[in-house]
Order: structure tokens, then sequence, then C-alpha cells
């Protein structure tokens, strides 16, 4: 049976409910950033009247080199995505890489994100269901999508059946990802909403000779495909200047592009859903 659920408080997300979206940077860079880029989804979430978690993260701790940018880190991170959340009325979103960043982590998220390499992390999941938070799974890229039903009983074994999914492509060969739409109706069979991650999945995996490039042009009609095969959610990193980006940018869509965009995916998602 499917489930649906509250986010903050503010609205719901589940397959019987209208289109959601998952947009911020990939990484927390400083401060006035993130808060111009908060400020503007904050804008198209009143115009456009969507449903929207902010997802910026704290730390990013599966870059490709040492010497990538990685974040402010939990304590600093946190303490700016409160300020989002605070002055904005956005919920939050960000990556938990370990047990022990849940403690702190719980107090500001409103949805807590496995990120994909950490999918079959038990304990992980186990601890991010006993926040009592909807938790975001992503699927990793080395997944069938068939197997991530055990992700969401790792989760619910807790009690907790706020879950969704979230496809990001899978590895096919070096450095290249290659997206498998069947993957959406898959996952949704198993009751939990599914997210298209749309800038991850055209990303190159180390492909850009110590960070990992991106192919920014397919980001629009893979995720025009995934609302048409299903997907609950939408989600998409986005930055005021990508060629500027300290992490993700090939693949991150510009802030300026990005309502025309969305009304895109939201006339197909009118056809699709119904509502």
């Amino acid at each position: 049976m499917a489930v649906s659920f509250p986010i903050a408080g503010k609205f719901r997300v589940g397959q019987d409910q209208p289109l959601f979206f998952i947009l911020g940077p990939c990484v927390i860079e400083t401060e006035s950033v993130l808060m111009e880029t908060a400020e503007s989804i904050t804008s198209l979430r009143e115009r456009l009247r969507i449903n929207v978690i902010f997802k910026a993260s704290y730390d990013k701790a599966n870059r490709t080199s040492l010497r990538s940018f990685r974040g402010p880190g939990l304590r600093a991170g946190l303490e700016m995505l409160a300020k989002v959340r605070d002055e904005f009325d956005l919920p939050i979103i960000s990556d938990v890489h370990k047990e022990e960043e849940m403690e702190l982590a719980e107090e500001v998220l409103d949805v807590v994100q496995i990120p994909a390499f950490l999918c079959r992390q038990t304990d992980l999941l186990v601890r991010a269901g006993q926040s009592e938070k909807p938790v975001n799974v992503k699927k990793g890229q080395f997944m069938s999508p068939y197997d991530m039903k055990y992700a969401v009983e790792k989760v619910s074994s807790t009690g907790n059946f706020q879950v969704m999914l979230t496809e990001r492509g899978t590895t096919f060969g070096y450095n290249n990802l290659v997206v498998d739409m069947r993957s959406i109706p898959i996952m949704r069979s198993f009751g939990v909403p599914v997210v298209f991650d749309a800038t991850h999945s055209v990303q190159l995996p180390g492909g850009a000779g110590g960070a990992s490039g991106g192919q920014r042009e397919f980001v629009e009609p893979l995720a025009k495909a995934a609302v048409a095969a299903g997907a609950d959610g939408i989600f998409m990193e986005v930055h005021p200047n990508p060629e500027c980006a300290l992490c993700d940018g090939p693949n991150s869509v510009p802030l300026n592009t990005l309502e025309d965009l969305l009304k895109r995916l939201l006339d197909i998602a009118s056809v699709v859903r119904g509502l």
C-alpha cells in the first residue's frame, strides 16, 4: 500500500500527492551563496505554488580527490541550514554520513538523506529511522532498483515508515552513468514516494581529472522523462553561477533558468498525475 507523509508539517509527499521538488546547491560554499540561492528558490515557490525541500550538504565526504572542497563541516553547516529554515520557512534536507552525526543533524534537518554510496549501511539506515524524521535513501550507482526494498525495510524496521527512494543513475562503464527509467515504477511498487535526481544522473563521476564532470544539457530531457514515468519528486542541484561552483558545477542548473524548467515539468505532471 502506498504511503504519504508530511514534510515539516507544511505539505505531504506521496504517490497520491502533487509533484514536489528538492532544490539547492550541492554543498554549502559560503553563507552568502546559500542565502542567495534559498531566497531565489523561495520566490519561485511562491510564484509557482510548488512544494519545495531545500538541499545543501554540510560535508561532501565522497569527493573524488582529497583536495576537493568538502564544505564547512557538521556544526557550522547545520547552523547555516537552520538560518535558511528559519528565515525562509523552507524544510531542510542534507546528507548524513555517519551514525554519530545524527544527534546534531536531526535537530535541524526536516528530512535525513542517506548518500548513494551508503545506501547499504545497515546501522546508518536504522539510526536514520530512529530519528523519526522522513528519510530519503539515494539508490547506489551499483544497486538494482529491486534491491532497494531492503533499504526501505531497514529504515522501517524502527517503526518509521516515512521513507522515500531516489534514482540517480547507474554506473555504465568508466566515468559514466545511465538512467533506466524502469527503476521509477519498480521502486514505486514498494509503496514509497520515488524521487528522480536529474542533476547527479548526468554526472560524469571522476571524469574531469580529480573531479567529476557533467552534462547539464541532459538534465531537462531526463527530468521530463522521469515525471512522465511517474516520479513523485524531482531533485536538482541549482547554483547562481554553476561555472564557479565548488562542487558539481557542470551538472548544476543555473538559477536564472530554473523557473522555465520547473514550469515545463509541472505541465507534464498535471497530465500524468492529474493533480
